[in-house]
């Protein structure tokens, strides 16, 4: 299954994966370790294709400097998935 992650570690860093493997949550803990931020999904069909669209827009906008948080403000809300495991930014 495909995964598609529109992340950069920055704070307050939130994890948007999108896509067949979004629904392994053994994979999305992996992912709120390593990035010690928290995942969120989304409930739509195909949506390693939206995730994509997603990023393709903001490259194409981004020097108008429009945020991808601006791009994706119409699109379903994301539902909290996991959140880091206490700890394990120290691992």
């Amino acid at each position: 299954s495909d995964l598609l992650l529109c992340c950069i570690a920055v704070p307050r860093t939130r994890i948007l994966a999108t896509g067949g493997a979004s629904h392994n949550k053994k994979i999305l803990q992996v992912l709120a370790d390593v990035f010690s931020a928290p995942v969120y999904t989304i409930d739509t069909a195909n949506s390693a294709c939206l995730g994509s669209a997603y990023r393709a827009i903001h490259g194409l906008v981004a020097e108008a400097n429009v945020s991808l948080a601006d791009v994706v403000k119409l699109a379903p809300e994301p539902k909290l998935a996991v959140t880091p495991t206490a700890g394990a930014e120290e691992v």
